[in-house]
């Protein structure tokens, strides 16, 4: 029996004209992921990179990622935030090694070109040789070989870059109602009070779509439902932007009308009475800015992510590391004018989210069983349908319209 291998890139086979149905294939293949650098990454999107509070003082710097790329991020004494690729130019090793700091100007550890806080190449090792030999040739111009610059905006504190030129200012691209909802929980000056990384067992694309999947909150997450910070019987709603790939899902306080015993008629896992917590303290909040919602999850294309649950504000940045793995980079975060007593309150609810979360642990997890559900389903699809077909604001939760958006940009982005 002669039988042909299958070629390494046989594309990718999407279903026309859908986004209620997504190849298992693209959480899979180290060529989408290099497509998905080239063309969503360094295309036409702003990034998020971090918070200008991280950077207050001339000199201090932040590295970061973009997408796969390595990236410098820092205030200069102009007070300006620049970003450029963390590589040197002469031969491709990293500028800067520290995660922060704050520095004058940065230094190849490799062969000690030098670089200005905008990524200007300032000086050459043994430039003009050593006793007249050796050197650089005398048209090597200093000004052609400068780390890649990109650009940078900034949106409420937070700092975005893009390699693209054609992209739009970022208010035209989070559109009026994200900005609004940014400006809801960022409209007031930040101070970082607690970050990690967490590391994922999965594809980046697959805590895209769970960060937009608000169906799954109070059915995953036990300790949502059991103690009412969130459930599908809440009022509450999802916003999705017209390229769909921006979203903002909020909870109120307020149960539906009638719908008061929705979980305990569907058999909920929550509805049992196992779950008890020893300190009722970690559930005290308070309404602070003064809506009623009790949380709110906002997500930027790519991979940009906001949360307020209760009083417990974080950013969290994607960050595709394989394939099959993923970092997730989280930033705790209070208001700068915090009293003591909010502060300690702010903190004790950090213990909601993260790798070892009372909520969102299994958010750490559950990638990782449907990374390993999917290894032999390569030619299948999944199947993204609660609340129909399209990728549009809707009034309630119980919907995948949000994780649909994510795929109506994605495969724009893409051209597929």
């Amino acid at each position: 029996m002669n039988i042909q291998p299958i070629p390494q890139e046989t594309p990718v086979r999407w279903a026309p004209d859908s986004i209620s149905r997504v190849p298992y294939a693209v959480f899979q293949r180290e060529d989408v992921l290099a497509a998905e650098q080239s063309r969503v990454f360094e295309g036409p999107v702003w990034n998020f990179l971090g918070l200008e509070a991280e950077v207050p003082r001339a000199g201090d710097y932040k590295t970061t990622l973009l997408g796969r790329m390595p990236v410098v991020m820092t205030r200069d004494a102009d007070g300006e935030i620049y970003a450029f690729e963390n590589r040197c130019a002469h031969r491709g090793a990293l500028i800067v090694l520290d995660d922060f700091g704050n520095a004058p100007e940065h230094s190849c550890v490799y062969h000690a070109w030098r670089y200005d806080l905008k990524g200007n190449l300032q000086g050459v090792a043994f430039e003009q040789g050593v006793q007249g030999k050796g050197g650089m040739p005398k048209d090597f111009c200093k000004s052609d070989h400068g780390a890649r610059p990109l650009r940078v905006t900034t949106f409420c504190g937070l700092v975005f870059a893009s390699l693209d030129d054609d992209v739009p200012p970022i208010e035209d691209y989070l559109g009026d109602e994200v900005s609004g909802r940014l400006e809801r929980v960022l409209g007031r000056p930040v101070e970082v009070i607690g970050r990690f990384t967490q590391g994922l067992p999965n594809n980046w694309k697959l805590y895209a779509e769970n960060v937009r999947d608000t169906y799954h909150a109070s059915l995953l997450h036990t300790f949502f439902t059991t103690f009412g910070i969130t459930r599908l019987t809440q009022e509450g709603g999802v916003f999705i932007s017209e390229s769909g790939g921006h979203h903002a899902s909020a909870s109120y306080s307020r149960v539906m009308a009638g719908a008061e015993s929705a979980y305990s008629q569907q058999a909920i896992r929550s509805e049992n009475g196992e779950l008890q917590i020893g300190d009722l303290s970690m559930l005290k909040s308070t309404d602070e800015i003064g809506d009623g919602i009790v949380l709110q999850i906002l997500s930027v294309f790519p991979g940009f992510v906001l949360q307020q649950i209760h009083n417990c504000i974080a950013v969290r940045q994607i960050v595709p590391t394989g394939a099959e793995t993923t970092d997730l980079h989280w930033i705790y975060l209070g208001y700068a004018d915090d009293t003591e007593e909010m502060r300690r309150m702010r903190l004790k609810q950090s213990n909601l989210v993260g790798p070892a979360g009372f909520v969102s642990m299994e958010d750490g997890a559950v990638g990782g069983f449907v990374q390993r559900g999917i290894e032999a389903a390569g030619q299948l699809d999944s199947v993204i349908e609660l609340g129909g077909h399209e990728a549009q604001t809707q009034e309630f939760r119980a919907t995948e319209a949000s994780v649909r958006g994510f795929w109506k940009a994605y495969r724009t982005h893409m051209d597929v």
